[in-house]
């Protein structure tokens, strides 16, 4: 069955190159635009776009569906390599007790914090949790996202994560966008036992026997000041490496914690949050593999210092975006809103940031061959957006739903008219 997207104002993140290119310094501010364009999809693929005046037509009306942009932008959907949104209950009195003056640190001192949500998360079925977390995904799919990593890190016990982690291969299974799986045991130290000894259990007991299973992609570790120093997080990753566990990292959120240097001595495939980031560790992050990924959704919620983006670009780095999407630090999955927080607080253009949110992101999720941008052979996750009148209208809008229609390999998931 063929599809056929027609009467779009313009396709943004055309991709006509071999190379699914990580964009770095100034070439992220760059994109290839297709004006008064159409595109053709078939089997869930992109397989021809070109503008209105090179349509060819149809042969068969009757084997092909339409699909009329009406005059609506179409990009590429976001790349969201960074969640939590697997989780049990919320967090909204942490919300209060932060603007009643205390801190992240405070809170998660008094049993707050990721402590609360993994007691929370242990006195949940994994049906009860499943139901909680799809209506999460279901609601950022219809925001736009394509593509989603999801973690662990709120069962700090074997049980409780491989839990998580089996909820996250049942959305795998039941929802059609890409999905990645981290484990973060590693994310703080449950009470009533010492960190040495938990280290030991996520080594030789949780990492072997998630492996067995084969239900995470990637290991992560919150390296920061009151969680994990460098050398833990070395040690923990080097564990997940022998069981073929690729390195990300929570790295320099709450302070300058070396998170950055052992990511890039871990060849990490990304290192996130970065609020706390020096000249020195941007020239490290230059001479590396690894991604810088933001959270500005995180430094909002909390009232952090936001990563220092411009510098970063100037240094021709990669930047990916992502939401964070959690209860306690940003209980938000919306990308859109990711983009304008990352021009009006990171002064990154539109241009730069909606790259950062979908090929950069796909390059983080290393799923850059199959999404990304609007590229023959690539999946057909799309956004149609409504009638708007530019691309920068997006991050100008802030909080405004400009999602018209989401395709999903070729077919709508979502349409703003039907609610479908």
């Amino acid at each position: 069955m063929k599809t056929i997207i027609k009467n779009i104002k313009e396709i943004i993140g055309v991709s006509l190159n071999e190379k699914n290119e990580l964009k770095k310094g100034k070439k992220l501010n760059e994109t290839s635009i297709i004006q008064n364009g159409w595109i053709t999809i078939e089997d869930g693929l992109i397989v021809d776009f070109g503008t209105m005046h090179d349509w060819p037509g149809l042969d068969n009306w009757n084997t092909t569906t339409i699909i009329d942009a009406d005059n609506g932008y179409v990009l590429p959907s976001w790349c969201d390599s960074h969640t939590h949104l697997v989780f049990s209950g919320s967090r909204e009195n942490e919300f209060v007790d932060r603007i009643n003056g205390l801190s992240y640190e405070e809170i998660a001192h008094n049993g707050g914090g990721i402590l609360n949500s993994a007691q929370l998360l242990s006195q949940t079925s994994e049906d009860d949790l499943y139901n909680q977390s799809k209506v999460r995904v279901e609601e950022v799919i219809r925001m736009g996202t394509g593509a989603l990593e999801i973690k662990s890190g709120y069962g700090l016990n074997i049980n409780d994560e491989i839990k998580m982690l089996h909820v996250i291969q049942k959305i795998k299974n039941n929802y059609p966008i890409e999905i990645k799986s981290t484990f973060l045991g590693a994310h703080a130290v449950p009470k009533q036992i010492s960190k040495s000894k938990y280290i030991s259990i996520i080594i030789n007991e949780m990492i072997p026997e998630i492996a067995k299973q084969k239900i995470a992609d990637y290991i992560d570790v919150f390296c920061d000041t009151g969680f994990f120093t460098p050398k833990e997080t070395e040690k923990i990753l080097e564990a997940g490496l022998k069981y073929n566990l690729k390195p990300k990292i929570h790295a320099n959120e709450l302070d300058f914690s070396g998170g950055i240097e052992v990511g890039v001595k871990m060849n990490a495939v990304s290192v996130d949050h970065l609020e706390c980031t020096s000249e020195k560790q941007i020239d490290l992050l230059k001479n590396s593999n690894t991604i810088p990924t933001l959270l500005p959704g995180t430094a909002f919620f909390l009232g952090l210092e936001y990563p220092p983006a411009k510098k970063m670009i100037q240094s021709n780095l990669p930047i990916a975006l992502a939401s964070d999407y959690n209860p306690g630090s940003c209980p938000s999955g919306n990308m859109a809103f990711m983009i304008s927080l990352a021009c009006i607080k990171m002064k990154m253009n539109p241009i730069e940031a909606i790259n950062a949110a979908t090929i950069n992101g796909a390059h983080a999720m290393e799923l850059e061959n199959q999404l990304g941008s609007i590229k023959r052979g690539k999946k057909a996750n799309l956004i149609i957006t409504k009638n708007i009148p530019s691309i920068n209208f997006i991050p100008y809008c802030i909080g405004r739903n400009i999602v018209n229609k989401v395709i999903i390999n070729g077919k709508v998931y979502y349409d703003s008219e039907t609610n479908y």
